[in-house]
């Protein structure tokens, strides 16, 4: 017989009403862009933004498909608002991308994954909702650009 404590009872009782993706829905996923602002490490502080990204653009799907059209705004700008603390995070590093790739190669790849997926998303929704989608994918295309002309750059002649 398993022994429940006192104190765990309320909690799973909350975690049975509310299922996981009304909690998801609710901005609890924004609280990951919060840990990732609050994140001193820049290559660390990019690399949780891009993956508060996915889980945002998840978020997205799972309530375009809901048919919830306002939490799917919210979260497309949400995963905006990630990739661009990801893009301004690895500029605050002041690293040369050309001598130190790393964490902008991975931003790169991550970032063009995420374009495809928008435009695979794209071509699910319906031609009045794609507004925001349009406006988020530019940023992050713009991004996206500036991080490949980093990483293939040649150098900067003074």
């Amino acid at each position: 017989m398993i022994r429940l404590s006192w104190w765990l009872i309320p909690w799973l009782l909350v975690a049975q009403a509310v299922p996981p993706a009304a909690r998801q829905a609710e901005g609890l996923s924004h609280k990951h862009l919060s840990a990732a602002r609050a994140e001193p490490n820049l290559e660390k502080r990019s690399r949780k933004a891009l993956e508060n990204a996915d889980r945002a653009f998840a978020a997205a799907c799972q309530a375009y498909r809901s048919g919830d059209l306002q939490r799917t705004q919210a979260a497309l700008e949400e995963v905006g608002e990630s990739v661009a603390l990801a893009h301004e995070s690895l500029k605050q590093t002041g690293k040369n991308p050309l001598r130190s790739p790393k964490h902008f190669k991975h931003a790169e790849i991550k970032t063009r994954a995420l374009l495809r997926r928008l435009d695979d998303f794209r071509l699910d929704m319906s031609f009045e909702d794609r507004d925001t989608l349009d406006r988020v994918r530019s940023a992050i295309d713009q991004v996206h650009s500036e991080l490949l002309q980093g990483i293939m750059g040649g150098k900067k002649k003074k």
